[in-house]
């Protein structure tokens, strides 16, 4: 318990300080309503056009599918710990080098509750949006449907807490690739639309070719956003379901230990600027 207590204190100091910036929770909140907007009105001209009828997925998951998507957009690892990059810039990562705590670990939790407190607000005003308000304006064909069922929701939820670690574990190869290269520009503009696209973010995984399907649900940036939605629908049940969590564990387990063997390499050739 000793060992985690700086962790534990790191996530939760990391995830009190973003919860103070309520203006940019709010201003992302309303851009994730207009792009979501967009994208079902998308969704909805294409499936008019009957173009989605040999797909499994009905409008209405689609639908639900978008709003999902933007609710946990901050949950994507798309740029590393801004904390981290500014630390790398000013030199003063080499504190964490002689702080008697595991460095890889101390990083993680911070950057664990960076995202989570980006996310949390964002998703309950989307929730609020999407599942209450739109109804109540008479665009339930548009609006965030319940899950399949009790077990679906339950999944899901597990699956969101899963795909939390995931994200934080991509992000901490970001981290690791701005204090090996000095800069963290160039690794966030590469990892953008990889990350938009595989994660479902852009489009959802289900409408993209069947022939694809396999191979999108078995890499890792499908756990940050696919396997959370998929299971809230209900297409992936029993060992399916049971399979898909496996595999987001998996993705954490791999994605740490090779973290662990790049930061140490990172470290040891580490070049402190300002001397």
């Amino acid at each position: 318990m000793s060992a985690l207590r700086p962790c534990t204190a790191a996530f939760v100091s990391r995830f009190l300080q973003m919860l103070q910036y309520r203006t940019a929770a709010l201003a992302g909140f309303a851009t994730q309503c207009w792009w979501g907007g967009i994208k079902v009105m998308v969704l909805a001209a294409f499936y008019g056009t009957g173009a989605a009828g040999g797909t499994a997925m009905p409008l209405t998951h689609a639908v639900t599918y978008t709003w999902i998507a933007q609710g946990l957009l901050a949950l994507l690892p798309w740029a590393g710990d801004p904390e981290v990059a500014q630390a790398v810039r000013t030199g003063a990562v080499a504190y964490d080098r002689v702080r008697p705590v595991d460095a890889y670990a101390l990083w993680f939790a911070r950057t664990a509750g960076w995202i989570a407190a980006r996310v949390l607000p964002r998703l309950a005003l989307m929730v609020m949006f999407a599942a209450l308000v739109l109804p109540l304006a008479g665009l339930g064909s548009w609006a965030w449907q319940p899950p399949a069922d009790a077990v679906a929701g339950l999944a899901a939820l597990l699956s969101c807490a899963l795909a939390l670690l995931l994200s934080a574990s991509l992000v901490m190869g970001l981290n690791i690739a701005t204090a090996a290269l000095l800069n963290e520009r160039g690794i966030n503009a590469l990892a953008v639309p990889v990350v938009v696209v595989l994660s479902g973010n852009l489009l959802p995984l289900g409408l993209m070719p069947e022939a694809w399907q396999t191979a999108l649900l078995l890499q890792p940036l499908a756990g940050l956003l696919d396997i959370p939605v998929r299971l809230y629908l209900g297409h992936l049940q029993g060992n399916a379901a049971w399979g898909a969590l496996a595999l987001q564990c998996g993705w954490i387990v791999v994605l740490t230990c090779l973290g662990r063997m790049a930061m140490g390499r990172a470290m040891q050739r580490l070049d402190v600027q300002g001397g």
